[in-house]
C-alpha cells in the first residue's frame, strides 16, 4: 500500500521538482531520463510520465518528443496567468498592462546598468540588433522584443523580475498590434539607447531610455483611442 501511494504522480511531480532543485537545473537543462527516474524515485515508467505531463501543464517542464524534457522557461509562470486572453477590449488591456509597466521596467533598466554581467550585456545587445533588423524588414519582432525585455530582466539581480516579465510577455505582441506598428522608429531608437546605457554601466540613463521608450507607447494608444471615438 505504500508503494501505491509513493507513486501517485502528484508526489511523483514535486519529488522531481526536489530533484531539480537539489541537482542545480536551470531553464532549458535537461532532466534525467525517464529510466533513470525510476530507479532513483522507485516507482513505475506510467506514473514518472504522468508526473511529466502535470508538470509540463504547470509551465515547469517542456517535453519535446524524440529529445527529452526540458526545464520550461520562467518555469511554474503559465502561459495566460492572468486570463489576458479572456479580455475583450485591447485597448483598455494596452493601457493598463502600460501602467502596470512604468512602475516596473524603468527601475528595472535601472537596476540592469548596475548588475548586469558582461556576458549579459552581450546578449543585450545581440537581443537588440536582432529586434532593430527585424522590425527595420517589416518582420514580426515581438518575439525578438519579448526576448530583449526578459534578458534585462534578468540582468537586474532580482529573482522576482524575470517571473514578472514572464507574467506580463502577453504585452509585446499587443502593444505592438495596438499601435499597428507604428512606433518602430522609436522602438528602435529607445532600446538602442536602453541597450547602450546599460552597456555604459549609467543607471540613470537606462531608466530614462525605458520610460521614453513607454512613453512613446502610451502617447499612440492614446491617440488610437481618440481615433476610434
Amino acid at each position: 500500500m505504500a508503494r501505491a501511494e509513493s507513486g501517485l504522480p502528484e508526489q511523483i511531480s514535486e519529488k522531481i521538482i526536489q530533484l531539480s532543485l537539489d541537482e542545480h537545473l536551470e531553464q532549458g537543462d535537461r532532466l534525467p531520463k525517464v529510466t533513470v527516474l525510476v530507479e532513483r524515485l522507485g516507482t513505475g515508467r506510467s506514473t514518472v510520465r504522468e508526473a511529466m505531463k502535470l508538470l509540463q501543464s504547470r509551465n515547469i517542464v517542456r517535453i519535446k518528443q524524440g529529445s527529452g524534457t526540458y526545464v520550461a522557461s520562467n518555469p511554474g509562470v503559465a502561459d495566460n496567468p492572468l486570463g489576458f486572453t479572456f479580455i475583450g477590449d485591447m485597448q483598455r488591456l494596452a493601457r493598463d498592462l502600460l501602467e502596470v509597466r512604468f512602475m516596473i521596467e524603468p527601475q528595472m533598466a535601472r537596476l540592469a546598468a548596475e548588475h548586469a554581467t558582461n556576458d549579459q550585456v552581450v546578449c543585450i545587445k545581440e537581443l537588440c540588433d536582432e529586434s532593430e533588423r527585424l522590425a527595420e524588414a517589416s518582420e514580426d519582432y515581438s518575439a525578438a522584443d519579448t526576448a530583449f525585455r526578459n534578458a534585462i530582466a534578468e540582468s537586474s539581480g532580482n529573482l522576482v523580475v524575470p517571473r514578472l516579465m514572464g507574467v506580463l510577455k502577453a504585452s509585446a505582441p499587443l502593444f505592438i498590434d495596438v499601435t499597428v506598428k507604428k512606433l518602430v522608429e522609436e522602438t528602435i531608437r529607445t532600446h538602442r539607447g536602453l541597450a547602450d546605457a546599460i552597456a555604459a554601466r549609467n543607471p540613470t540613463a537606462a531608466h530614462d531610455a525605458m520610460y521614453l521608450h513607454l512613453v512613446y507607447n502610451r502617447n499612440m494608444i492614446a491617440k488610437g483611442a481618440q481615433t476610434d471615438r
